[in-house]
């Protein structure tokens, strides 16, 4: 085990950001592998598609935009202090969860070939969610990130919650937005 955290460390390393996208599309990947078996629906198939969507998004945004943002706040911010990791959270949780949120979206329903108006129907129907739904898992885990966690090692963290937490954004991008208009027949 100690080899495969060694490997790791070296090529977080020497190639940073690669390995932090592909933390993520791993982070992802599992993520929507468990939601598609463990809390959508039985009798419903497994959507390969969906998987590489969302892998495709931890490996293409996730990893590559958490590596400049947590790259950026703890530049600006440097240390530990509890008034600095309380101040790092609130950022996160009020200013790039929201932006994260967007992403998530947008990707998926630019992948999935949706138009505009389904991405601003999914924002109107589930953000105000996911936004919330973000406060009780990442409030806490970043107080930890911020307060114990090497700014290096940061992605890997969060991406160790972001499985989880995946769960849950898989199940709700996924979600079908119900709309007012009637349905053509």
């Amino acid at each position: 085990m100690s080899a495969i955290w060694a490997a790791y460390n070296s090529m977080l390393s020497s190639q940073p950001l690669l390995t932090k996208a592909l933390t993520s599309l791993t982070g992802f990947t599992a993520g929507d592998v468990l939601a598609q078996k463990f809390v959508e629906d039985a009798d419903k198939p497994y959507d390969i598609m969906r998987t590489i969507r969302l892998g495709s998004f931890g490996f293409l945004v996730h990893g590559t935009t958490g590596h400049y943002f947590y790259g950026m706040l703890d530049s600006k911010m440097p240390g530990t202090k509890p008034v600095t990791v309380a101040t790092k959270v609130a950022i996160d949780q009020t200013i790039w969860n929201p932006i994260f949120g967007c992403m998530f979206f947008g990707y998926l329903n630019l992948m999935e070939g949706k138009s505009f108006a389904d991405y601003q129907n999914k924002l109107k129907a589930d953000l105000k969610t996911a936004v919330m739904g973000s406060w009780a898992v990442w409030v806490p885990a970043h107080t930890i990130n911020f307060a114990f966690i090497p700014p290096a090692q940061r992605l890997l963290y969060i991406n160790s919650i972001q499985i989880g937490y995946n769960v849950f954004l898989s199940f709700l991008g996924n979600k079908e937005v119900e709309t007012d208009e009637p349905k053509k027949e």
